[in-house]
Formats: C-alpha cells, sequence, structure tokens
C-alpha cells in the first residue's frame, strides 16, 4: 500500500526529501556555511520565543489577508527566489503554481532553472529577484524582460559575501547534465530510482542553467557561468541602490538588511520595503538570527517602509511570531523546497498549508481576528533575545 503523500510537518517534508533525493541534490538544499551556526540560530530563535495565549475572547473568524509591496496575499507568506531548483521536473513553474492556488506571491531567482515568462504566466503576482552582476546594460536588459512578462516587483539581493567551505562538507554540483556526468554521478543517483522516474516521465534531465540570465540571441549560461559573474562584478554602492531603484520603476524590495544604520540608508535610497536577511545562513557564518534582528529594525524603520523578514521560518506559528515582532509578511525557501522534492507541486502546497494552518491558529488562540492586530504582548521574549546591529556606540 503507497504511503499517504500528505505531510503534517515541514519537519516531515525535509525527512522524505532526504530519502528521495541523491545525497549531493540534498546537501544542495540544506547549504549554511562554515560552522552552520548561523542557519541553526535561524531556527533556534523561534523555539525560545513563548506565546502568551488568551482563555476567553476567541474569534471565530480570522482574517489572515495582507498586502505587499501594493499585491494583495491570502495570508502573510511569500515564496522567496531560490536558485535552480532541480529538485523536481517542473521546478519553479510548480511552485509558482503552488502560490497561485494558495493565493500568495511568487518570488523568482534570476538564477533560476525556468524562464519568467513560463512562471508569471503560472502565477501573475510574481516578483523577480535579481542581483548586482554583470554591467548595467545587462541589467537593464533583464529588468525590462521581468516587466515585460508581468514581474509586479524587483528584489535586489546584495548580501552574500562568498563564504566558502563547510564543516560537514560541500556536495559535488556538476556544471551541465550530459553522459559524463551521468556516469560519475551514477552510485549517488540510481538508489534513487523514485526520482530518476520522474525526469524520465517528464523527458527531461535536471537543468543546470538559468535561462533569465540569457543574453538576447544568446544562451542561457550555467549556474557555474552565471555564478562567476556574480562574483567578477565589482559590488555595489548606495548610489547604484538608488539607481537600481530608478530603473525598476516600480515596488523594490531590498533583501540582506540586518543593521539599523543600513535599514536607514534604504529608506533614504528610496525602497519600498526591506526583507531583514542573513541568506538563509549561506551569507557570513555567526551572524544572528534574523528574528533576533528584527524589532530594532523594525522599530527604526516600520514608519516608512514595509519591513519582512526571512530565515528559519519553519511553521505558522514562527509566522505569527515575525508578524507581532513587526514583520509585515515572511519569505520562505527551504520549506517549500522540501515540499517540492516531497511531493512536487501538491508538495509546496501541502506546505503553504501547514503555515497557514500554523499562522490561524495562533491567531485564534491570541485571540485575535486579524493578523494585522499581532504584536509583542503576544509573546514571552526571553531577556537578552534581541540583538541590535548597526546602531553607534554612546
Amino acid at each position: 500500500m503507497a504511503r499517504n503523500p500528505w505531510f503534517e510537518t515541514v519537519a516531515e517534508a525535509q525527512r522524505r526529501a532526504k530519502k528521495y533525493l541523491p545525497s549531493s541534490v540534498y546537501g544542495a538544499l540544506v547549504a549554511g556555511s562554515e560552522r552552520g551556526r548561523t542557519i541553526d540560530d535561524n531556527i533556534r530563535a523561534f523555539a525560545e520565543l513563548g506565546f502568551a495565549p488568551r482563555v476567553v475572547g476567541h474569534h471565530a473568524e480570522r482574517n489572515l489577508t495582507t498586502t505587499v509591496l501594493g499585491v494583495e496575499s491570502a495570508f502573510p507568506v511569500l515564496i522567496s527566489p531560490t536558485g535552480v531548483q532541480a529538485v523536481h521536473p517542473d521546478g519553479e513553474v510548480a511552485v509558482a503554481r503552488a502560490a497561485a492556488n494558495r493565493g500568495v506571491i511568487m518570488g523568482l531567482s534570476s538564477f533560476a532553472s525556468r524562464s519568467v515568462e513560463e512562471v508569471a504566466e503560472a502565477n501573475p503576482n510574481t516578483f523577480y529577484q535579481m542581483y548586482w552582476m554583470g554591467s548595467r546594460d545587462s541589467m537593464v536588459q533583464r529588468m525590462e524582460r521581468a516587466k515585460a512578462a508581468g514581474a509586479k516587483a524587483l528584489i535586489a539581493t546584495l548580501d552574500w559575501s562568498f563564504s566558502n567551505g563547510r564543516d560537514w562538507g560541500s556536495p559535488p554540483i556538476p556544471e551541465r547534465v550530459d553522459l559524463r556526468t551521468a556516469m560519475k554521478f551514477a552510485p549517488d543517483v540510481l538508489p534513487h530510482p523514485r526520482w530518476l522516474l520522474a525526469f524520465a516521465k517528464s523527458r527531461r534531465v535536471p537543468d543546470l542553467t538559468t535561462p533569465n540570465l540569457r543574453a538576447p540571441g544568446g544562451q542561457a549560461p550555467t549556474f557555474f557561468g552565471a555564478y562567476g559573474e556574480w562574483m567578477q562584478t565589482a559590488p555595489p554602492t548606495w548610489d547604484d541602490v538608488q539607481w537600481l531603484r530608478k530603473e525598476w520603476g516600480g515596488p523594490f524590495l531590498l533583501k540582506g538588511v540586518s543593521r539599523v544604520d543600513d535599514a536607514k540608508r534604504a529608506v533614504d535610497a528610496g525602497v519600498t520595503g526591506i526583507s531583514v536577511s542573513n541568506h538563509g545562513g549561506n551569507n557570513l557564518d555567526t551572524t544572528p538570527a534574523t528574528i533576533r534582528l528584527l524589532p530594532s529594525i523594525a522599530e527604526a524603520v516600520g514608519a516608512d517602509i514595509e519591513v519582512l523578514l526571512d530565515g528559519g521560518v519553519r511553521r505558522g506559528g514562527d509566522v505569527a511570531k515575525a508578524l507581532a515582532l513587526g514583520a509585515r509578511a515572511v519569505l520562505v525557501g527551504r520549506a517549500y523546497l522540501w515540499g517540492l522534492a516531497a511531493n512536487g507541486q501538491a508538495g509546496v502546497e501541502n506546505v503553504l498549508d501547514i503555515l497557514r494552518g500554523g499562522l490561524d491558529s495562533a491567531v485564534l488562540g491570541l485571540g485575535h481576528a486579524s493578523v494585522n492586530e499581532l504584536n509583542p504582548d503576544d509573546l514571552a521574549v526571553p531577556d537578552g533575545f534581541t540583538r541590535t546591529l548597526g546602531i553607534p556606540r554612546a
């Protein structure tokens, strides 16, 4: 008898993904850097926060809807842009369809394995993500293409420092999939026949190219080719951020903020919103968990711009905690990738249902009628929990 494809927690989705995927593919999703302190703290910090539930006065109906950068969402969770989703043949298109079916916004990475045109067709509420890479002309071309496809906002990710080395080892990732690569990875792949069969049925091979970075008339670069271009591009200045925001000309989210002074500079640069982020623990290891950094940043700039958070969200209760501490919404990455690996589009929908259900339960238990009513009084925050970075010392 086949196992029920439904799972009740993101942790179970991760367990199934680990069994289903070749170890190299699973290892790429786990990611992290150096000792893995930041990726661990992102998750552990949410568990340190407690709820302060009410016993009477609950609301039979609760409103979970919100808007992010002017776009409506059924509940305050966005799909965070992540690169090359070759864990499933339909990749980002499956994720976009799942997000559309659940009424949430799709974030698409410029390093995605499927084109912005395909993804925006599957989910009209798509935000396109860019890195600062290549020439200004090439960046303008990419933005214009995303606009033409219907992308409703731009996400600029500027926080990665290219940390190398993991104490648990980095998985081998090929530049492209061909016969030679297939032979080399056969010992890792063959013990996972269901994963192989899914690609065989789709008549696809795992696509490790980045079609959204294709120059007009050119070929899509490989993931590592695009990564090399990114590494070789001089880092941006705040003037560059302002230029990028003006060239886009619409809602603009700056992702990767962890300091109060950077958040204030982002306001000065004219951004619509920021995401308090440490790149899911893939940036400088030992950077504090984002939920620890959120309160001071939200207090400093929350009246001026929208403040989002990403990093470590695995439960609907985590979403509620982030909103209570000042976030308008959260972005999730690994959580939906586990769902995609475990059960394709339905698995992503499963994860989104888990998050929505947990959020609704928290709003109910805390005695609120809307997610907009969540506030710090709903939480038990341990002494010394928060961290404030970027404040000049007296």
